[in-house]
């Protein structure tokens, strides 16, 4: 199977990474020259990586062809891309629905739509698809965890929630500025509160079956820090900011 990434950017990179370094099975990966620079660098470090001379060329080349590109980009360069009935094109853009997909695309080509994050580079993670597709789902399950949501609407809450990673590492950024304001080195400061992050992150999973609400009161002792912290947050409207955030991406995303 040849796979093509149409888009070079950060996503794109920490998926090819991500499949390069799995059980995945693929005889090549091509990826565009949009930006040369990252993908000088895959090409270097991956000996089944190559670089396309333009987007045609991977689009006649593969199997399976992933779009990586902004949603800007994307609305331009679709349109003119000759796609074959038989392909899989898996789609990274936020903000073009499955229907603009398919107009823009032409050809009835299966179209899955998948939000991967970082991570994924180091195999880690959920990746939301939409809709479900059992060999899509299998690629992802090897990169990570695949979920699969049968309405798109309903997959549009999934794409918003994507929109916090971001805030999350600027509030491990504050957090370890913090502790370097107050004479802590650096390295050390980023050390503890990515390590202590990790850990709470990996208790939650343990614990995603019963009500997270569960995990905010077992964390807390009656006048103590994480309830002074908790209250303190919530009195400010810490977390209905977040809940607003939430709500301004998804009224973008429904939108398209």
């Amino acid at each position: 199977m040849r796979l093509g990434f149409i888009g070079t950017g950060k996503i794109a990179s920490s998926v090819i990474t991500g499949i390069c370094n799995s059980k995945i099975s693929f005889k090549k990966i091509l990826v565009s020259p949009r930006n040369r620079n990252i993908a000088q660098k895959l090409k270097r470090k991956f000996r089944k990586v190559s670089i396309a001379k333009n987007n045609q060329e991977i689009v006649n080349a593969c199997n399976w062809v992933f779009l990586a590109v902004t949603p800007k980009v994307g609305k331009k360069i679709i349109p003119n891309l000759k796609f074959r009935s038989n392909q899989k094109v898996i789609s990274f853009i936020a903000t073009i629905n499955l229907a603009q997909l398919k107009k823009a695309i032409g050809k009835k080509v299966k179209i899955v739509r998948a939000i991967p994050l970082p991570p994924i580079s180091i195999r880690k993670g959920s990746v939301p698809i939409c809709p479900p597709d059992k060999q899509v789902k299998s690629f992802f399950n090897k990169l990570g965890t695949t979920i699969e949501i049968k309405n798109e609407k309903s997959s549009k809450n999934f794409w918003a929630t994507s929109g916090m990673m971001a805030p999350f590492y600027e509030m491990l950024k504050v957090l370890s500025d913090w502790l370097v304001k107050r004479g802590i080195k650096r390295n050390e400061a980023q050390k503890y509160i990515t390590s202590l992050f990790v850990a709470l992150s990996e208790d939650s999973v343990m614990n995603s079956k019963k009500d997270l609400k569960y995990l905010v009161k077992d964390s807390q002792t009656p006048r103590g820090l994480n309830e002074q912290a908790v209250k303190q947050l919530r009195k400010a409207g810490f977390y209905r900011s977040l809940e607003k955030s939430l709500n301004s991406i998804l009224k973008r995303l429904n939108k398209v």
